[in-house]
């Protein structure tokens, strides 16, 4: 077994059966329950009055990052790891004194490996933290990188905490500017186990116009305000698409849906990527659009995002 096999190991967790009452919830399934004794149940008040004055953890800064920006959306599919990449990307092209980093906490899910064309398992350091893997000039560290890239993760939440809970304190950074972090869709655990453990600079909200993808980037963004991590602003991925014989222009997925959000939500559109064959390719081949193709008009798009995401930014 490999180092990085080793540090992947999570502990079990024993469930221990006892005498009870079990009552029919219907059809084939019962819910059973033990009997506590006057001193466990008097233990177990003692135990939830300690959790609950503990109140939210203490956030802790990533050793060695300056500032930490998550990508987020509400809806899966809409183009958020691949916003995530170009950020990154596009924050180092436009000042190439800063150092970025890439973190993918899509544990079920991770793309950066693919789009960042990277292979392979982290190394450790002297102080048993995993290296993260390289390439463009971003330093890059995911899920994808410790199991096999057609293995399903099947893990029950505690052993995703676990996980995220590594990715975030156990990798050498060395010295960062910028942490661009892809998150997982939606507003589970991992989003609040992130946000609530780590000091964020912002969010950015990515959403297609379709009103579908846009009730959920909503939610996306009043959470991160419950947990008080600033909204940048919104990305409109996907906004239009133009022939590329006739140079007609469709909205396949609606209209300015986002920009309408950002005006409910009282945010700014940080900018409008356009639905093009250009930045599916270069995803798809681990070349993102950004690096491959920096004069073409959807890389602008991206550099100009990063741009704003940076002005919006408070200081380090």
């Amino acid at each position: 077994m490999g180092s990085w096999q080793r540090w992947l190991r999570f502990g079990g967790v024993s469930l221990r059966s006892g005498g009870g009452a079990c009552v029919p919830l219907g059809g084939s399934h019962w819910v059973c329950r033990r009997q506590l004794s006057g001193a466990e149940n008097e233990t177990l008040k003692q135990r939830r009055t300690q959790i609950m004055s503990r109140g939210l953890p203490k956030q802790k800064p990533i050793e060695g990052v300056k500032q930490v920006i998550v990508v987020a959306s509400g809806k899966g599919g809409v183009g958020k790891s691949t916003t995530a990449v170009n950020l990154a990307l596009g924050l180092a092209a436009n000042d190439s004194s800063k150092e970025i980093g890439l973190l993918d906490v899509d544990v079920y899910g991770p793309s950066i490996p693919k789009m960042m064309n990277l292979k392979g398992n982290p190394e450790l350091s002297q102080n048993n933290l995993m290296k993260p893997l390289l390439n463009y000039g971003i330093a890059c560290m995911s899920m994808g990188f410790l199991v096999e890239e057609t293995a399903p993760v099947v893990w029950r939440g505690l052993m995703v905490m676990s996980a995220i809970e590594k990715l975030l304190r156990q990798v050498d950074w060395g010295h960062l500017d910028y942490l661009v972090v892809d998150m997982p869709p939606g507003t589970g655990d991992v989003q609040l186990s992130v946000s609530q453990n780590i000091p964020i600079s912002g969010a950015v909200i990515v959403s297609t116009p379709q009103d579908i993808a846009l009730m959920d980037a909503h939610k996306g963004a009043e959470m991160f305000r419950k947990v008080h991590v600033p909204v940048l602003g919104l990305v409109q991925n996907m906004s239009v698409f133009q022939c590329p014989k006739c140079k007609h222009k469709t909205h396949i997925f609606g209209a300015d849906g986002a920009r309408k959000l950002a005006q409910i939500l009282d945010l700014d559109i940080l900018g409008d990527i356009p639905l093009h064959l250009n930045i599916r390719e270069a995803s798809d081949t681990g070349q993102p659009i950004v690096f491959s193709q920096p004069e073409s008009d959807e890389a602008k798009a991206y550099l100009r995002i990063a741009a704003e995401v940076v002005r919006r930014l408070p200081p380090p």
